[in-house]
This record gives structure tokens, sequence and C-alpha cells, in this order.
């Protein structure tokens, strides 16, 4: 599995000075700078401590089964296009040397969405899937499915809390509908059956 994160931090030197700092006990394995220098931090056959506390479908470790990608930005910007293009040439490249299918391709939202924002809204999801690096729209397949049970066939963990749903729409705009406000509508729950039933995470065993 892939993780993209960004780094809420003014500057790659910055970024990186952090990303190598014991006392903040945080790594990637990749950071990749607003010029799409791609700056390699920790082997792919190790653990980074990029994800912290979340889940991805079983996954419960989600360090452990994953490589990190922090991309420098603040998170209120919009990504450089020249560090879009290195982000996706790395995924491509990480994706074939691990055979990891684009639907494990992930943000950090995704596997933490009570606790994090990160890659947000800004984030080019569809300029990956067009690229064949993540997906953004599933098939339409049978009925729709109630919004919580789509988003744990499709890999989110829902949370035991009472707001559940709503975070859980958070995450989910964040990522395949970025410009909707409001309350959950009819197009979410479309959108996210179509996720769920084209790419369920039922029954995957964890491996990376």
């Amino acid at each position: 599995m892939i993780v993209v994160h960004y780094t809420a931090m003014d500057g790659v030197d910055a970024a990186r000075d952090r990303l190598c700092d014991p006392e903040f006990e945080v790594s990637a394995h990749y950071l990749i700078g607003q010029d799409g220098t791609v700056i390699h931090m920790v082997r792919e056959v190790d653990r980074a401590w990029h994800a912290g506390a979340g889940a991805w479908g079983a996954i419960r470790d989600v360090n452990s089964a994953s490589i990190g990608i922090e991309l420098c930005n603040r998170g209120d910007h919009a990504f450089a296009v020249v560090q879009i293009k290195a982000l996706i040439a790395l995924i491509d490249d990480i994706r074939t040397r691990w055979s990891i299918p684009a639907h494990r391709v992930i943000g950090h939202s995704d596997m933490a969405p009570a606790r994090k924002q990160d890659p947000g809204r800004l984030f080019p999801w569809d300029e990956l899937s067009m690229a064949g690096q993540a997906v953004h729209r599933g098939r339409p397949v049978g009925p729709d499915l109630g919004f919580l049970q789509a988003a744990e066939k499709f890999g989110y963990a829902i949370p035991d809390d009472k707001r559940a749903s709503d975070i859980i729409l958070e995450a989910f705009r964040q990522r395949f509908r970025p410009s909707a406000e409001g309350p959950l509508d009819e197009k979410d729950i479309r959108i996210l059956s179509d996720l769920a039933q084209t790419w369920p995470v039922d029954g995957e065993t964890g491996a990376a």
C-alpha cells in the first residue's frame, strides 16, 4: 500500500530536518519538494513512521504495510504541477516493484479520517487516476449500499464515534468530491457504493 501525505510545513529543508529528527518520531520513505525533487529518506523494505494510528481494511498497523510519500505543501495552496508529475512517476515505479494495485494508493485521511486531513481537498486525485496510479470513480455495479456499509467495504475503518458518518463523509469528500458541501446526499452514496463494489477491500491479507 502507498500512503500520500503533505508536510504542512513551509519548505522542503524544514520538512527533511523534521523527518530526520528522532525527537519527533516521524519519518517517511520519500519526500517530494515543490520543484519535483524526490528525496529518498527510508529504504522501501524498512518501516517508516509516517501513518500513525489508523487502519485501512484489515490492516491495523499501516506503517508495517505501506510506503509513505510526503509532499512539501502547507495544505492551503495548490500542488505544483512538476511536483505531481514527480509523484505520479514515483508511484508508478513503486507499484511496479511491489505489485501494488491502484486502489491501494490512499491518502493519510483515508486511513485516519478522525484525525488527519492530508493530502487535503486541493490534492489532484483525478490526475493520479487519469495516469492510472489511483482510483477516483468506480463502475456502476448493483444497487446502492448504505453509506457507512459502503465505506467499510471500500476500506475505511468506521470510528466508534456518534459522529462516524460525518467523519467518514469528510474524509470521502476530501478525496472524491472536494467541492461538495452540506449533508450527505445521493451522489455521495452513489459514488462510494460504486467504489466499494468495484474495489472491495474484503478478504485482503494485509500485505503491502
